[in-house]
C-alpha cells in the first residue's frame, strides 16, 4: 500500500473495468471500509446495497439516462442509501462513506466511480432515487445518494498534477482581506 497523499494524486474515476471478479475478502474489505466511516450523532443512518448480479446491474445502469453506464461494465456496484427520518445530514454521512468505499478500492488497487442518483431523474415523472428503490424493493424511509461501482481498472490516468492545484480557493483568516492599506 502506498501512502495517503500519493493515493490521493493518483485515484481518479474509472469507468472501464477488466471483466476480472472481486475476491470475497476484498468485497468484504470495502463494506468495512463504508461501515467505519463516521456518521452525526453515532446514528448511522446509511445502508449499502451489494449489486453483483449481471442483470442487475445492467437494470441498474438504466436508473437515469445519462452517465450510469459505467454500472453495466463494473463487477460490484454499491448502492448507498439512508434513512432521512434517522438523521437530517443523511446526505453528509452517506457521502463520508462513498468516499470511504472509494478509498478503500484505491488501496486495494481497484478503481471506482460515483454515479450520481440523488437529484437526478429516470424519466419526466420517476426520479431515479425512486426507480433504484423499485429495482431493488428498498424501504421507503431509504433516499438513494449514488451508487459506487467498483471493479479492476482497464484504463491509465494520469496521476494529478500538483502545479494544477487550485490555490486560489483556499483562504486563509478571512474570505476577503477588504482593509484597505
Amino acid at each position: 500500500m502506498t501512502d495517503f497523499h500519493s493515493m490521493l494524486l493518483t485515484r481518479h474515476s474509472i469507468r472501464k473495468y477488466q471483466d476480472k471478479e472481486l475476491s470475497a475478502d476484498d468485497v468484504k474489505t470495502l463494506l468495512e471500509a463504508a461501515l467505519l466511516a463516521p456518521t452525526s450523532k453515532n446514528q448511522r443512518s446509511w445502508s449499502f446495497t451489494v449489486v453483483e448480479d449481471k442483470q442487475q446491474l445492467e437494470r441498474l445502469s438504466q436508473c437515469k439516462p445519462q452517465f450510469a453506464t459505467p454500472i453495466a461494465r463494473c463487477k460490484l456496484a454499491v448502492i448507498v442509501s439512508a434513512d432521512a427520518s434517522v438523521s437530517d445530514v443523511w446526505v453528509e454521512d452517506a457521502s463520508i462513506a462513498a468516499a470511504y468505499l472509494q478509498l478503500q478500492a484505491e488501496a486495494l488497487g481497484l478503481g471506482s466511480c460515483w454515479i450520481q442518483v440523488r437529484n437526478r431523474m429516470f424519466d419526466d415523472e420517476t426520479t431515479a432515487g425512486d426507480e433504484v428503490k423499485r429495482l431493488f424493493n428498498m424501504d421507503d424511509e431509504q433516499q438513494v445518494l449514488c451508487v459506487i461501482t467498483i471493479g479492476y481498472k482497464d484504463e491509465d490516468r494520469k496521476p494529478a498534477d500538483l502545479e494544477k492545484l487550485r490555490w486560489e480557493k483556499v483562504h486563509i483568516g478571512v474570505w476577503n482581506d477588504l482593509t484597505e492599506d
